[in-house]
């Protein structure tokens, strides 16, 4: 695929990035908590630094929300989305689990996503009606068309275990094929590429998760809260599948009481 300039650009700030995040990782750099208590690191602030520079350069009419730096003219039709290290703590505790995320939402709608995963080694993008690639290659979501068959991902389920969707969700454990716990930018490379068929989140924010419903989306799945409702700038969970499996998994979490 020829990125467009709006994509080109996103790929250009991911790989500023990971040369940022390869030279620190694993150098037991100090860490610091946020308000909200999650870490921040010298990483997280220089990534974020990096790619805004070449996002505003390129796009300096287009809006900007970051994990670290904040928002400027977060109203724009046009608004990038950034989480700079999406996994920090993994970055601390030096496991290559994390990954810088990049998104574009246009009119409400995310229309591109960048999901770079450097020491890992993943580099996932997709970019509305041009299809979702990994390191090169075209992703598909899987066939896969029964609960009793899925392979299942979940993360962050601590605040899902203190919810009212706890036993439904024990019973749909007890009832897929596989279920495992890749988390973060994994598990939702892995449903697009085929993989893996779904994944159930919660604790979440829109930074950590936006270029990911672009690019399970363009591989040809479904991306929603568990709710089912569409993704925006106020989502705090994910139900993601191949498409095929997501109404009757959505039925079978049911809703939040």
């Amino acid at each position: 695929m020829n990125p467009t300039a709006e994509l080109q650009a996103a790929l250009d700030a991911a790989a500023a990035a990971a040369q940022i995040a390869r030279s620190l990782y694993r150098r037991n750099l100090e860490v610091r908590l946020k308000a909200d208590k999650s870490p921040v690191t010298e990483a997280d602030l220089r990534c974020e630094l990096a790619i805004r520079t070449i996002l505003e350069a390129r796009f300096p009419h287009y809006g900007f929300y970051g994990e670290e730096t904040g928002s400027r003219n977060r109203d724009a039709e046009n608004l990038w989305l950034v989480d700079p290290i999406d996994g920090t703590k993994a970055f601390v505790r030096e496991y290559p689990f994390f990954s810088t995320q990049i998104a574009l939402m246009r009119a409400g709608r995310i229309v591109l996503g960048v999901s770079s995963a450097p020491v890992y080694g993943d580099l996932a993008y997709a970019e509305s009606g041009r299809g979702a690639y990994l390191n090169g290659d075209r992703l598909q979501v899987s066939e896969v068309d029964t609960i009793e068959a899925a392979s299942l991902s979940a993360g962050n389920l601590k605040s899902l275990a203190l919810g009212t969707r706890w036993p439904a969700f024990g019973a749909i454990v007890a009832r897929v094929n596989r279920i495992r716990g890749y988390g973060d930018f994994l598990h939702y490379h892995l449903l697009a590429g085929g993989k893996i068929d779904a994944v159930v989140e919660s604790d979440v924010n829109i930074l950590d998760i936006a270029a990911s419903v672009a690019i399970v989306a363009e591989a040809g799945g479904r991306f929603t809260n568990l709710e089912g409702h569409e993704v925006g700038l106020q989502t705090t969970s994910v139900l993601a599948t191949n498409g095929r499996l997501h109404d009757g998994l959505c039925a079978a979490l049911g809703p939040a009481t």
